[in-house]
């Protein structure tokens, strides 16, 4: 079963990193992967705690009702739920930081015009790709979903196989499957607030952090090659 993703093209305003972002969000839909969620999410959770006190995070979904991890075509009832904030009807108000995640479920097409970064785990890069944001950019995700995943993004994008994350511009993340999602958000504090909060976070949370982004044996692993752009 293949995902299958749609986004609008997202208005993405530029403001430096010397001024940090405090509104989050994440997009959940059926099927979602929760490590994609949760990993980046419990890295912010730290920084809240420790290093910026003003954080919020918004579960944005289609509706407000619970959405499950529980994929229904697949032989399983295993999963978790999430209880969304927001609808893509009734966005947050000045979302600044949006996590993608990957999953299985169609996402319908929304705007967030106060946008300042995306951060897209696994195959979100394909919702990503489909709304036009990675044209012309460097980006990699899931690479046992690999073959599937680099035809997204009308031949406009560099797909970059060895890479656990790649910053494919001054605001847009973009990290390999799953676990990657947390390596990719660490980077992404140590851009904006500083290798010192990013090591301590690590620390932390006991997590092994793969600090070179051009290092990722799954892409041997599933025989993942890069794909250029047409």
């Amino acid at each position: 079963m293949k995902p299958l993703f749609f986004l609008a093209l997202f208005s993405i305003l530029y403001i430096a990193l010397a001024i940090p972002p405090t509104n989050y969000g994440v997009l959940v839909f059926p099927a979602f992967q929760l490590l994609d969620v949760f990993g980046p999410v419990d890295v912010l959770y730290g920084n809240s705690i420790f290093h910026q006190k003003n954080l919020t995070l918004s579960i944005i979904s289609r509706t407000l009702s619970l959405v499950s991890t529980v994929p229904l075509t697949m032989n399983t009832t295993f999963g978790a739920s999430i209880l969304p904030t927001h609808t893509l009807a009734f966005p947050p108000n000045e979302l600044e930081v949006l996590i993608v995640p990957g999953g299985v479920d169609r996402v319908h097409p929304t705007v967030f015009p106060s946008l300042r970064y995306l951060i897209a785990v696994c195959t979100g890069n394909a919702l990503v790709a489909r709304a036009g944001l990675l044209d012309g950019k460097k980006a990699t995700g899931n690479k046992a979903s690999w073959v599937w995943l680099t035809t997204h993004g009308n031949g406009k994008v560099h797909w970059a196989a060895q890479a656990r994350w790649v910053r494919s511009s001054e605001k847009i993340w973009s990290t390999s499957g799953v676990s990657a999602g947390v390596d990719g958000t660490l980077n992404f504090i140590e851009t904006g607030y500083g290798s010192d909060n990013a090591t301590h976070l690590e620390n932390a949370m006991e997590w092994t952090r793969v600090t070179d982004s051009n290092h990722d044996e799954f892409a041997a692993i599933w025989g993942a090659k890069d794909v250029l752009p047409v």
